[in-house]
C-alpha cells in the first residue's frame, strides 16, 4: 500500500501512533485502539451491506467480529485520486487457529455455529444480492474443466504435470458431471420448497470466506475477521469451506470430520435439506477445479513444482475422501442408489 494511500487516514477522526504493515494492508495503532486500512474491492452498496451484518452480529453478542470504522463524514469509504476505494476496520492482534490442532478445530466450528445463529437479514433490504446458485456454479466449473481437458489433448509437447493433469482430468470430471447431476435433481425439489436462504422475512448470510486465516485468536479470546466475501446462502456453505479445508489438512479423517459435524449440530441442528447440500458440496472435485483452472490461467512455459505436488497429494488422498463421504454421509449416499 502506498504513501498515498495512507494519507487517506487522515479522513477520519483518529490519532494514528504508528502504523506497520500487515498482509495487503496497513496496521495503524491508535488512541482508539488497533485498527486495518486495507483497498476495498466492492462498491458503497457493497460496504453498506457488510456493514449491516456485522452490527446484527455484534448486537447478538454472540461472536467477536470486525466493525467498519466510518471517516469523519460518515463515509464507509474512502478513495484515493485514480479512485481506488479503501476501508477501514477494528482489528486485533493475535495468531491463526491452529488447523492442526484438533481443539482448536472444535473451537473454529463452535464459533461458526454460534455466528450463523446473528447472520440474518430482513429480505427486504435494498441491493440484497441473488442468493447462490450450487447448480449453476457446477456448470460452469465443468465446462472449464472440459476446457482444460480438451487445450491438453492438443497440446504436442506436454510437460510432466500437463501429463498428469490430463490423466486426472477423465476421472475427476466424471465426478463433476454426476455431482450436478445429482445436486440439479435436488435442486428442482429444494426449488417448490423455496430458497434455502430465506425464511419467513428474514435471509440467512454466509461469512463467505470462513477458513483458518479469518479466525484469529487474541488476548480476549477469537476474533473473526473479512467479511468482505459475505452473501446469502445457506449457512452450510461456510461449513463446508472450513470442513474441505481442515480434511483435506488431515487426509480426511472419519472420526475428525464426524467430531466437528457433532460439534456444529450441538450449536446449530443441520436440516435434512442442508446436509444434502454439504454432502454435495464435499463430492464436488473443487480442489481438482482449481488445480486446472490455475493452471489454464497461468504462464504456461514454467509450471511451479507446487502445482504436481498438490495434483499428486488430490489423487492420493481421493480414496479416503471417497470413504470418509459413504461413511459419514451415508443417508445421503443410499439416496443415489
Amino acid at each position: 500500500m502506498n504513501d498515498r494511500a495512507v494519507e487517506l487516514l487522515e479522513q477520519y477522526d483518529i490519532e494514528v501512533l504508528r502504523t506497520r504493515k500487515g498482509r495487503g494492508a496497513i496496521v495503524c495503532d491508535t488512541e482508539k485502539g488497533c485498527l486495518i486500512f486495507k483497498e476495498y474491492t466492492g462498491n458503497d452498496e457493497r460496504a453498506e451491506l457488510q456493514n449491516r451484518l456485522l452490527k446484527t452480529i455484534a448486537a447478538a453478542g454472540m461472536v467477536q467480529t470486525e466493525s467498519i470504522v466510518p471517516n469523519r463524514e460518515g463515509q464507509l469509504l474512502v478513495k484515493d485520486s485514480e479512485g481506488n476505494a479503501y476501508i477501514l476496520k477494528t482489528w486485533r492482534d493475535g495468531r491463526e487457529c491452529n488447523i492442526y490442532d484438533r481443539g482448536e478445530c472444535v473451537q473454529a466450528v463452535k464459533l461458526l455455529a454460534r455466528l450463523h445463529e446473528a447472520m440474518e437479514l430482513p429480505a427486504d433490504i435494498p441491493g440484497l444480492p441473488i442468493p447462490f446458485s450450487p447448480e449453476k456454479e457446477y456448470e460452469k466449473h465443468n465446462r472449464e474443466i472440459r476446457k482444460v481437458r480438451k487445450f491438453l489433448k492438443q497440446k504436442g509437447q506436454k510437460q510432466q504435470f500437463e501429463i498428469s493433469l490430463l490423466g486426472a482430468c477423465d476421472y475427476f470430471l466424471e465426478q463433476a458431471l454426476e455431482v450436478t447431476e445429482d445436486w440439479v435433481h435436488y435442486s428442482d425439489i429444494f426449488r417448490s420448497e423455496g430458497n434455502a436462504a430465506v425464511c419467513g422475512g428474514t435471509v440467512a448470510f454466509c461469512h463467505g470466506d470462513y477458513q483458518y486465516h479469518n479466525i484469529l485468536m487474541g488476548t480476549d479470546g477469537w476474533f473473526v475477521v473479512n467479511f468482505e466475501k459475505c452473501l446469502p446462502d445457506d449457512p452450510i456453505r461456510d461449513l463446508y469451506l472450513l470442513l474441505r479445508k481442515l480434511l483435506e489438512k488431515g487426509n480426511w479423517s472419519v472420526s475428525m470430520g464426524s467430531d466437528l459435524l457433532h460439534v456444529y449440530e450441538t450449536e446449530r441442528p443441520i436440516s435434512a435439506r442442508s446436509r444434502i447440500d454439504l454432502y454435495y458440496r464435499l463430492a464436488y472435485p473443487e480442489k481438482f477445479w482449481k488445480i486446472a483452472n490455475f493452471y489454464f490461467n497461468s504462464g504456461k512455459a514454467w509450471i511451479p513444482g507446487k502445482n504436481q505436488e498438490k495434483l499428486d497429494k488430490l489423487v492420493a488422498q481421493e480414496k479416503e475422501k471417497q470413504r470418509f463421504l459413504n461413511e459419514v454421509f451415508r443417508e445421503v449416499r443410499s439416496l443415489r442408489k
